[in-house]
């Protein structure tokens, strides 16, 4: 049956159309197009209140509604069962690695670490109790794994692939009872591991460029093509694999076979980064899937599957670099301390007083981003901007702080053999790829920011000018500002709304006077940043998705008011005084980074007085758990 032009309109994405009518080729716009509808059909998934449009970024911007409550969350309560099953995982590694087992003869972690992290219930920490796992919430998950990775990051990497873009999160969401049954047990008990195979040769960033097919045959489909970088991907494991069946994308639940074989290889490879885990190619050649093993959700297709876990593996990998971050301010402490020039220790030096000091403000940015984020998806929000703040920050801040802090910091012992920079640069660096390139992600950011606005204001626009078969529109033209009076006229109606409808600033009274002008002035750049935003629509019209360094721009000033709003209020409201100097100082250095301003004096004594006091107290939340390898001084001399 044939549609109407109306029905087709319809099915149209924003992203489609609008390429359409800037003259892009019908093929890019098809492309877009999709990864655009996917992303609605995630927002079915959620309920009115919770999608984008009111999610608490969406409102503070479009609305002026900037809700103290909505970016902040208190600090997250874990049952008993589950803080057993914490307590219990962290002494596990601290027992394998004191033992020297953590790690195997070809340097991976060691199958008896994780068969031991099975037995104490790790696996299953994100799998409700009827399916024999422990039923965490996701805001004790992601700052669980935040201690963990002061263990061991790796461990915890591992949780977050297994639980949040592993197998465990699309069965959560998307299996039905009987899939749930069968597989939910076998991966909260670890006798399963799993991965989420999307990446492929050629399919990265551009997800509708997915080769891997899946035909079906009788009960089975068979699976043919190549997955690439794949963690957690070795015979036996339980992947769900990304392919196209019947030309549309979506989601097998593959058990991998024990060995490989005709049907199914590794394609392996170096990695510098990942290490200590296993991750490889997958080369499937027509292997055999029951048919039962496709996730069928109720909205969307597989890029739906793959979207909704890659949130909560953003906010993991915040969590797990604020648990790195630590390590590497546990290690400096020592070091500074030993290390003299010129008969005093560098601890005493204005310059490395300033690494430690912003150091401890990226790690409580970073902790304030993990609780909002968490906490967001808890309550049922998508989270979308939110998340995807949380893992630019935590990825960034990471980088920022093994090169700039840790690695000048120790000097040239950075790059001895059992240095924790050295041994670990790959490791520090690959998140700001993991989960999304950050720019690629600041551009996601940016378009769930203004989609609504455009669907609303631009697109009306855009189809009058296409209907009138105008191509080059001039306000000085009389019939172009006929055709376009209706829209033009609502948008106009927006602008005088917005510029002139009063909304007092939430006055954050209970928020130390430094925080509380921060969090204000963050409040005030979000609400300056729609008019921004509608201005760039207005002025780049349908060329704007070329101009991807204005759109970065706007976005990474978008996502630097969001991490001074929550950081302002989560420092604020804790009783460490170091967190709250460590919350200021990086609130006062975003500020200046967004306002081109030169430090001044008082700034300059906020971090010497910081630093002095983190090399004097030693006692930052979360240091305490660092294994005391980190703090070893490698090479020492006599003095």
């Amino acid at each position: 049956m044939n549609q109407s032009p109306q029905q087709q309109q319809q099915e149209t994405s924003f992203a489609e159309t609008a390429l359409r009518l800037s003259g892009k080729s019908a093929e890019e716009a098809k492309r877009t197009g999709a990864v655009d509808r996917a992303d609605e059909q995630v927002e079915k998934l959620f309920a009115p209140q919770y999608q984008t449009v009111n999610s608490p970024v969406h409102r503070a911007v479009w609305d002026k509604d900037v809700d103290p409550e909505l970016f902040w969350a208190p600090e997250p309560e874990a049952d008993q069962q589950v803080q057993q099953v914490m307590d219990q995982s962290l002494e596990v590694v601290r027992r394998h690695h004191e033992q020297q087992t953590a790690y195997d003869e070809h340097g991976k972690v060691s199958q008896a670490l994780l068969d031991d992290l099975a037995q104490v219930g790790y696996w299953g920490l994100l799998v409700e109790k009827r399916y024999q796992g422990a039923g965490a919430s996701f805001s004790a998950f992601a700052s669980f794994l935040t201690r963990m990775a002061t263990v061991d990051a790796t461990v915890a990497g591992l949780a977050s692939v297994h639980g949040c873009i592993g197998a465990v999160d699309p069965l959560n969401t998307f299996g039905s009872p009987e899939q749930k049954e069968r597989f939910l047990p076998l991966l909260a008990t670890g006798k399963r591991l799993s991965g989420f195979a999307l990446t492929e040769p050629g399919a990265g960033s551009d997800l509708t460029a997915l080769r891997t097919v899946a035909h079906r045959q009788g009960d089975h489909y068979l699976l043919r093509g190549e997955k690439l970088f794949i963690t957690n991907a070795i015979p036996g494991r339980l992947v769900a694999v990304v392919c196209l069946i019947d030309g549309k994308p979506s989601v097998l639940v593959v058990d991998l076979p024990p060995e490989e074989n005709e049907q199914f290889r590794l394609r392996r490879y170096g990695l510098y980064a990942l290490r200590r885990t296993w991750n490889n190619g997958l080369i499937f050649n027509d292997l055999p899937v029951p048919a039962e093993n496709r996730l069928v959700p109720q909205v969307g297709d597989g890029l739906t599957i793959a979207y909704h876990g890659l949130n909560r593996g953003r906010v993991a990998l915040c969590a797990t670099a604020a648990g790195s971050m630590r390590v590497m301010l546990a290690s400096m402490i020592p070091w500074v301390k030993f290390r003299r020039t010129y008969g005093a220790p560098i601890g005493t030096r204005e310059l490395v007083q300033r690494r430690l000091a912003l150091l401890a403000g990226l790690i409580v940015a970073s902790d304030a981003l993990v609780r909002w984020g968490a906490s967001l998806l808890d309550r049922g929000y998508r989270g979308e901007m939110e998340c995807i703040v949380a893992k630019i920050f935590g990825s960034e801040a990471q980088k920022e702080a093994a090169i700039e802090y840790l690695m000048k910091t120790h000097g040239g012992r950075s790059f001895v053999h059992g240095h924790l920079f050295g041994d670990n640069v790959h490791e520090f660096l690959a998140p700001c790829i993991y989960e999304g390139e950050g720019e690629m992600l600041g551009m996601a950011f940016f378009k769930s920011l203004i989609k609504e606005h455009g669907v609303r204001y631009f697109q009306p626009i855009g189809e009058a000018l296409q209907r009138a078969g105008i191509k080059r529109p001039s306000l000085l033209n009389p019939r172009h500002l006929w055709v376009l009076k209706g829209p033009m006229w609502r948008y106009a109606l927006w602008q005088l709304g917005y510029r002139f409808r009063p909304k007092p600033l939430p006055g954050f009274v209970d928020l130390p006077a430094e925080l509380r002008e921060h969090a204000q002035y963050a409040a005030r750049a979000l609400r300056r940043l729609a008019l921004e935003l509608s201005g760039a629509m207005s002025r780049y019209q349908l060329k704007l998705a070329d101009r991807q360094m204005r759109i970065a721009e706007l976005s990474a000033r978008g996502q630097a008011a969001v991490t001074i709003l929550c950081t302002a209020l989560y420092a604020g409201r804790q009783n460490n005084p170091l967190v709250r100097d460590a919350g200021q100082v990086i609130c006062q250095h975003l500020r200046l980074q967004l306002e081109g301003r030169r430090p001044s004096d008082r700034f300059f004594r906020q971090l010497r007085k910081l630093g002095e006091a983190l090399v004097e107290e030693h006692s930052f939340p979360g240091l305490d758990s660092v294994p005391e390898q980190a703090l070893q001084i490698l090479m020492p001399y006599e003095q």
